[in-house]
């Protein structure tokens, strides 16, 4: 079962030496709640509870009883805390036994003798004072009981003074075991002692035998007078001579006994001096003593015996103790003095804070010394903050060159970052957040580590260093000036006493009147803090006034998200360690401010250098391509944005108290269009890298899988890309963004709760797909338009007239040509991407049959084998390409067929059907390309 109280604890005793049976005042804390509760008190290992008389819970009054030890604690037990400690200790004195006629220096007041047994003053006579011991050899008292002696001698006393004195029983109850030689030797020092006595009475008689021989002389000379003159004669000399002899007597008297009054005069007035001296030492004493105490630090003592000198003097009229009373509050003065300017002293501890207070309070201090040290710290702590940012301002100034900025990457591997807080110096004092510390010991106080890298301070930039410094600053500082503040309220400050409780409840009035005073200190700490970070990472939130105060920073370069992501963490732990301190929110809701901006911030920045790194990525296009017709930049451009997403991770996510980033529609615009504009930035990339001039383009090689289906092989061996092979490769990555990297970007936009996420996709599509029909068109427009305008030529060459034809003997060269012509785009389409193959040969023969379809409408009119011939080329060429047929191109066959007159024969269908046999025999080679992609468009 735990006490309510904590145990006693002794911290003074006046005097602290002493005989046996000194009255002693013992002062501490938690002596108890009254007399009763008071159950035990030992001096020296002696029970001086019979004795003792409480006064107080700090203050208890007794006499040290006769102890074995000569030095030991004063333990003071109590029911409510148990038995205590003692931090002082008492001296017990061996006692000088003056007997009744013994000489001594020291003045002994005999008419008041103390009655140890009963603890009262009584007015006895000195003969009743028990002498030294009259025998003069050691007294060994006996066992025998007070009661069995009292029954063996009857109405007797072993007290020598008394009338009835029994010398049989004071040797039973002294010397019962003293032997027979001592006794001897004892009644030696009796006849000894009455000799003296009796030598003292004769050495006075004979001292005056001189007056009693002349007074003798002067009545024998009277008698014979008046036996010779008679009676009448001689009365008138008589009387005169009577007169003379009483004169003479009286002057040989006064020369007797004038030095030895005159020195007993003497001797009583310097008794009765010392005896001041002896029983006030203590006041004539107590200013050197303050003195010494004072240079040795013994605040303690010095206040206990203030408050001494201030209950016995302190309403004196006595002059002598007026003027060493005031000698005293002079001392005091001084020592109020003192204490204050070390109260007010930075920097200082919680415990030397409350120390110094306590004592101020006890000494009566004028005004209140605990709202003065709050005070104090305050502007000291808000100096600490405004000479580290003018430190840092300067070194910036100083050594622009030293301190160089890198990326937060490139010191990842220094596990020394994952610090939550970096202990940059040591000039302030420990918590952690340390503390908070440190912690907060702070429960955050485990958020601090001492250790760091220095190689760390001189790659970070100096505002990041700053912040660090300027966060463990005030995480280390504030927890003690809140918890001086709690103190201050709860009244803590001051001892749990009795005494004390008027400073307690004062203290708490004084804090209900200041309240809203140490709330706006607070306030103006958290406010100081934010505006001088904001003054370093986000100046442009700050008024021009506050810029001029809290800022100052050369602005080079913005700090990267990654460093902005660090001091987004050093300020969410400094906000935990402050939490924990228990401090209203209303007063910390400025720092969620600060983090929710700074959030922002590095969300815009991130995405800003992402969009920077985006538009770098052309130049690290190396155009190799896979076995689908992809090079490595799709995969760069997702990887980056991922990369920069896994970055805000920590960001975007909300700590508890944390407002969303999101919430503001104006941050939810501003991150849609800078992710816009990253994808619209990879989009403008594609398109240099598509329309790039043939003397910007690197030398680099096409890399065909050996795995792949290419029949042809590797191609373009140790020869530079041409632009039409550019423009492929883009629309082939054009291709594969649309169908998966776009979509795999937007389903991490999701993930990490980005907003308008739909928007984002919607406008990149379109932006893509724009893109990638300009891309293909321009293909189309470099690869068909020389196979449709080698049409026309080739019919008509060496003067072929449709009217005047002989009878068809085969497909004419012009149309082999224009085969030969598609199936190099194809194999050119071919060794870049499979499934560009299609899309882009159905446009090329849309464009030959749109151009055939418009050459035989032309005609004005076909002879019979010349309709023969240009229906065989037309149905040639369409069964050629009958993979890659398209509503469109069937149309445009159709239309061609339809402008030919039909053929009636069967003989000339016959013909039509072998030639066009025997063609497909002779370039049965070259058409394998076309049947090998419909294989694989099939699979």
């Amino acid at each position: 079962m735990s006490r309510s109280r904590q145990p006693p604890l002794v911290t003074g005793i006046s005097p602290n030496e002493g005989i046996s049976w000194t009255k002693v005042t013992i002062r501490g804390e938690n002596l108890g709640t009254g007399p009763t509760d008071l159950i035990g008190l030992t001096i020296c290992g002696h029970n001086c509870l019979l004795t003792a008389e409480w006064m107080s819970a700090s203050k208890i009054v007794c006499r040290v009883g006769q102890a074995k030890n000569d030095k030991g604690d004063i333990i003071v037990t109590t029911k409510s805390g148990g038995r205590g400690t003692s931090t002082v200790s008492f001296k017990l004195l061996k006692p000088e036994k003056i007997g009744i006629l013994d000489q001594s220096a020291v003045w002994v007041d005999e008419m008041n003798y103390y009655d140890m047994r009963t603890d009262r003053n009584k007015g006895i006579p000195p003969l009743s004072l028990r002498p030294a011991n009259p025998l003069g050899i050691e007294i060994d008292k006996g066992r025998f009981p007070q009661k069995d002696l009292e029954a063996l001698f009857p109405g007797m006393s072993a007290d020598f003074t008394s009338e009835n004195f029994s010398a049989a029983w004071y040797l039973i109850e002294n010397h019962s075991t003293t032997s027979f030689d001592q006794l001897k030797m004892a009644v030696m020092n009796l006849k000894k002692q009455a000799n003296k006595k009796n030598e003292g009475s004769l050495a006075y008689v004979k001292g005056g035998l001189s007056t009693f021989f002349e007074a003798q002389d002067a009545l024998s000379a009277i008698h014979q007078k008046l036996e010779a003159d008679g009676t009448e004669k001689v009365e008138g000399s008589m009387t005169q001579k009577l007169e003379n002899v009483l004169n003479r007597a009286s002057n040989t008297a006064d020369t007797l006994f004038q030095e030895v009054l005159g020195r007993k005069d003497k001797a009583d007035s310097t008794r009765n001096a010392l005896n001041v001296l002896q029983r006030f030492k203590f006041l004539f004493n107590l200013p050197l003593n303050i003195e010494r105490n004072i240079q040795k630090g013994d605040y303690d003592v010095v206040i206990n015996d203030y408050e001494k000198a201030k209950s016995l003097f302190g309403k004196t009229e006595v002059q002598v103790f007026k003027k060493y009373y005031a000698e005293v509050e002079t001392r005091i003065e001084a020592l109020r003095d003192l204490l204050l300017d070390k109260l007010l002293e930075t920097p200082s501890t919680l415990h030397d804070q409350k120390r110094y207070i306590r004592y101020l309070s006890d000494l009566h201090a004028f005004g209140d010394p605990a709202w003065q040290c709050i005070g104090a710290q305050h502007k000291w702590i808000l100096q600490l903050m405004h000479n580290c940012k003018e430190s840092y301002i300067k070194e910036q100034k100083d050594q622009p060159a030293r301190r160089k900025t890198i990326p937060l990457s490139s010191v990842q591997g220094n596990s020394l970052l994952h610090s939550p807080m970096l202990d940059l110096d040591s000039d302030v004092r420990p918590s952690p957040l340390g503390h908070l510390s440190q912690t907060a010991s702070l429960k955050r106080g485990s958020s601090f580590q001492s250790g760091r890298d220095e190689t760390w301070r001189c790659k970070a930039p100096q505002q990041v260093a700053f912040v660090e410094k300027l966060t463990k600053l005030v995480v280390s500082q504030l927890p003690n000036f809140w918890k001086l503040w709690i103190s201050y309220v709860n009244g803590s400050l001051f001892s749990e006493t009795a005494e004390k409780s008027g400073q307690m409840e004062r203290s708490k009035k004084n804090a209900r009147q200041r309240q809203n005073d140490f709330k706006k200190m607070v306030q103006e700490m958290m406010q100081s803090l934010v505006k001088l970070i904001r003054g370093a990472l986000l100046p442009f939130s700050l008024r021009e006034g506050e810029l001029r105060q809290y800022g100052g920073w050369e602005m080079k370069s913005e700090l990267s998200g990654q460093w902005l992501t660090h001091v987004i963490q050093t300020v969410r732990l400094s906000y935990e360690s402050l939490t924990a301190l228990e401090i209203p929110n209303d007063m910390l809701h400025i720092i969620q401010d600060l983090i929710l901006d700074l959030r922002v911030r590095c969300i815009m920045v991130t995405l800003q250098h992402t969009a920077e790194d985006v538009k770098r990525l052309a130049e690290k296009e190396d155009w190799v391509v896979d076995n689908e017709g992809l090079t490595s930049l799709p995969y760069q451009f997702e990887q980056c944005i991922v990369h920069s997403l896994q970055s805000l991770k920590s960001v975007l996510d909300c700590k508890p108290g944390e407002a969303s980033v999101f919430q503001q529609q104006k941050t939810q615009e501003d991150v849609c269009q800078l992710s816009i504009g990253i994808m619209q930035v990879f989009i403008d990339c594609l398109e240099q890298l598509s329309t790039k001039p043939d003397g910007d383009v690197d030398t680099t090689h096409l890399s065909v899988d050996v795995s792949s289906p290419d029949l042809f092989g590797s191609v373009h061996e140790d020869s530079s890309l041409s632009s039409e092979e550019r423009l492929l490769i883009v629309l082939s990555n054009c291709r594969y963004l649309e169908r998966h990297t776009f979509i795999n970007i937007a389903e991490h936009f999701e993930k990490h709760s980005f907003q308008g996420v739909e928007k984002i996709t919607q406008i990149s599509m379109e932006s893509l797909k724009e893109l990638d029909q300009r891309l293909f068109e321009t293909y189309i427009e470099l690869k068909a338009d020389p196979i449709v305008g080698s049409l026309e030529p080739g019919i008509y060459a060496g003067y072929f007239d449709w009217k005047d034809c002989l009878i068809p003997t085969g497909v004419r060269n012009y149309l082999k040509e224009a085969l030969v012509n598609i199936i190099a785009v194809h194999a050119e389409v071919f060794t870049i991407s499979k499934e560009l193959v299609s899309r882009v040969l159905s446009r090329i023969v849309e464009s030959v049959a749109e151009e055939l379809s418009r050459l035989m409408q032309c005609v004005s009119s076909f002879s019979k084998y010349g309709a023969l011939q240009a229906r065989l080329e037309i149905c040639a060429l369409r069964d050629a390409v009958a993979v890659y047929l398209t509503p469109e191109s069937n149309s445009s066959f159709k239309q061609a067929l339809e402008a030919l007159p039909q053929l009636l024969s069967g003989a000339d269908k016959k013909l039509l059907e072998e030639l066009l046999n025997k063609f497909k025999s002779s370039m049965h080679l070259q058409l394998t390309c076309f049947q090998a992609s419909s294989a694989l468009m099939k699979t």
